[in-house]
């Protein structure tokens, strides 16, 4: 304000009519430009809590969605070990960041939080894993889609899956066909999973029945890219499209923002995975966020 008024009183300092001319639209649109740039600059609206009946309970999801009344494509999105919630947010950064990119798509975002839901805390380091990503986080998912079709907002034939590590892994098993659904259709329009742990999946002569695209780091030490190319090679030919981008050079946890490699060795976070490296990986991030978008506007 101070700037702007001090903008003025030069202007009227100018009597001569085309200077002032001159400087009222130099103003006009350096105001414009300020103002383009604080809308984007704007933080991401919050998301909105909601309920899905799920068996004899509740599941909790956070809800992004863009602004009217749709039919909007929605994107199920579901959490790692640490868990779907920050220290003093309901959704952690990471994620955040992800569905922000997507909103500026077109896209809504759900993401359920199987561990909140359940009154757990991050599961990275349990030793009996209370909550299964090939039982309980699938129930979620259909949960999850069955929800979604009842709103009239979402498009149903355009709801697809994207998982990071054991929320990836759940997602390979939602997406077997033995798991499809006649009571709910359509059905999911593609998936993509970030890092999952493919070693059983490996070995059980995995399949898909909707378009899937694994993205995983070669150094990755906390899943195992071997399994996760044998697993994808062996669908071949028996699977819906099925591919898997190894990127070179890069970690578990590589599409995270700002997020230096180290390893979590000697950690007591219990949010972290017991062992392996984790840290951002620019040039693979770039090219996931790019890969995400063409998977999604198939």
């Amino acid at each position: 304000m101070l700037a702007l008024r001090r903008w003025n009183a030069f202007i009227k300092r100018h009597q001569d009519p085309a200077t002032k001319m001159r400087l009222l639209s130099a103003m006009t649109f350096l105001t414009l430009f300020a103002v383009t740039f604080s809308a984007d600059a704007a933080p991401l609206a919050a998301p909105r809590q909601v309920d899905i009946p799920s068996g004899n309970g509740i599941l909790h999801a956070q809800l992004y969605k863009p602004e009217g009344s749709g039919p909007f494509p929605v994107v199920i999105a579901l959490h790692g070990c640490g868990g779907l919630a920050g220290r003093s947010e309901p959704v952690q950064i990471r994620y955040q960041d992800w569905a922000e990119q997507l909103l500026k798509g077109g896209k809504a975002v759900l993401l359920p939080d199987s561990y909140g839901s359940r009154e757990l805390g991050p599961q990275c380091r349990a030793k009996e894993h209370k909550i299964l990503a090939r039982r309980e986080r699938v129930a979620d998912i259909m949960a999850s889609r069955q929800w979604l079709v009842e709103q009239p907002w979402a498009a149903h034939d355009r709801i697809s899956l994207l998982g990071w590590a054991n929320g990836a892994s759940a997602l390979l098993w939602a997406v077997r066909p033995q798991l499809s659904s006649r009571s709910v259709e359509p059905d999911f329009r593609s998936a993509i999973a970030f890092y999952p742990d493919c070693r059983i999946s490996s070995g059980l002569g995995w399949s898909a029945r909707v378009p899937t695209l694994l993205l995983i780091g070669a150094k990755d030490d906390v899943s195992s890219p071997p399994a996760c190319r044998q697993m994808v090679d062996g669908a071949r030919g028996r699977s819906a499209l099925a591919r898997i981008v190894v990127y070179p050079g890069a970690y578990h946890d590589f599409d995270r923002a700002n997020f230096p490699l180290h390893a979590t060795a000697g950690s007591s976070d219990a949010a972290l995975p017991e062992r392996g490296h984790l840290g951002t990986d620019p040039e693979a991030r770039a090219d996931s966020q790019k890969r995400v978008a063409e998977w999604l506007a198939r």
